[in-house]
């Protein structure tokens, strides 16, 4: 432990050197990569410099204890022991999570885009619903939330909505929630009060700068058309929304939430950046799945992930197994609980595939 913290230190020195250099300030991807790391590292120190401290604690309470002169010095200095190794195993398994290589695109922000499925009206409430619970948790943490486009149910809720994510370490959280979402409970338009199941899908996308993805302006067509609102009404006669085509791949980007028609444009370059990006990343993360053989984060997003079942009061994750019985809560944003258990579970996963490196 003592031997990796020691290395961890001396790139944390190497690192604090080189984001002040003039030429690295001026690589942007080169210095928003070193800043973070330099951040992840300085973590590692952190709780290194404790773990350093409570074995030199532990050896000056062995000399007073091993002279003997004063009794109460001596006591004292047993009580020292006590509490540091309590500490020690806690402080130790903090640093083996923290020196798990860290996925480089977790610290990005995200689009998220949610998808009614099976179940007609019911499903684009359902989708309204988690957009809710998505926002509102957002909104705690301290993220802004802001809508790219979206298509409005006929009865509430949306056929489907995306949203932008701006925050620390968005992706590398919000990522657990793609796939397949299912609810079982009595539709408002259910006249036989009988509960039916319907389901949305949502996925999540790092967002990706200009750097991580290069479009050709040739491989992209442009279309603008007018903004419309509930009902497909047109909300305003100038053509602001803006559609964008990438011929190669046959991936279709757009966005209406802003007036002006060239925001709308920098917004929809944005998400398909983010699309082709993610279809990349997809491909690595289901290799890097079955690999593992993990279930938290498979990269396949037709996969059914979570059930929430209103009769119950219920919410079961089914890739780890894990039912809360706090469905109101759940639904108004606290979802952070899951989220923990999702990530000790494929951190748990990580260090089992390190092995006795640790």
């Amino acid at each position: 432990m003592l031997d990796k913290l020691r290395i961890v230190k001396q790139r944390y020195d190497e690192v604090s050197d080189l984001i002040i250099q003039p030429d690295i300030i001026m690589d942007q991807k080169r210095y928003a990569g070193l800043s973070k790391e330099y951040k992840d590292l300085g973590d590692v120190v952190k709780k290194g410099d404790e773990y350093q401290s409570l074995l030199d604690n532990i050896e000056e309470a062995k000399e007073i204890i091993a002279d003997g002169s004063d009794a109460e010095m001596s006591e004292m200095a047993k009580m020292e022991i006590s509490e540091a190794n309590l500490r020690i195993p806690e402080l130790e398994e903090e640093i083996k999570f923290l020196l798990i290589p860290k996925d480089p695109e977790d610290s990005k922000n995200a689009v998220v885009e949610l998808r009614a499925g099976t179940g007609g009206d019911e499903a684009s409430i359902f989708a309204g619903d988690l957009f809710r619970m998505y926002s509102k948790y957002c909104s705690d943490k301290g993220w802004k939330v802001s809508t790219v486009d979206f298509s409005e149910g006929t009865n509430g809720g949306f056929k489907e909505i995306q949203f932008e994510v701006n925050g620390p370490d968005v992706y590398g959280t919000l990522k657990f929630e793609a796939g397949v979402h299912r609810v079982q409970r009595v539709p408002q338009t259910e006249t036989q009060g009988r509960v039916h199941t319907s389901a949305a899908t949502v996925m999540v996308f790092p967002e990706a700068e200009e750097f991580d993805v290069e479009i050709n302006p040739k491989d992209v067509r442009i279309d603008f058309f007018c903004s419309s609102g509930p009902g497909g009404q047109s909300v305003n006669t100038t053509y602001s929304a803006v559609r964008l085509t990438h011929i190669p791949t046959g991936l279709v980007a757009q966005c209406q939430d802003q007036k002006s028609q060239h925001k709308n444009k920098e917004k929809a370059f944005k998400v398909l950046r983010s699309r082709l990006y993610d279809m990349e990343l997809a491909k690595k993360q289901a290799e890097d799945a079955l690999k593992r053989g993990s279930m938290v984060s498979s990269g396949d997003r037709s996969a059914k992930i979570r059930t929430y079942n209103y009769a119950q009061g219920r919410v079961t994750d089914h890739r780890i197994g894990l039912s809360l019985y706090d469905l109101p809560n759940i639904m108004n944003g606290d979802i952070q609980k899951i989220l923990d258990e999702l990530m000790l579970a494929e951190n748990t996963e990580k260090l089992k595939e390190l092995g006795d490196g640790f």
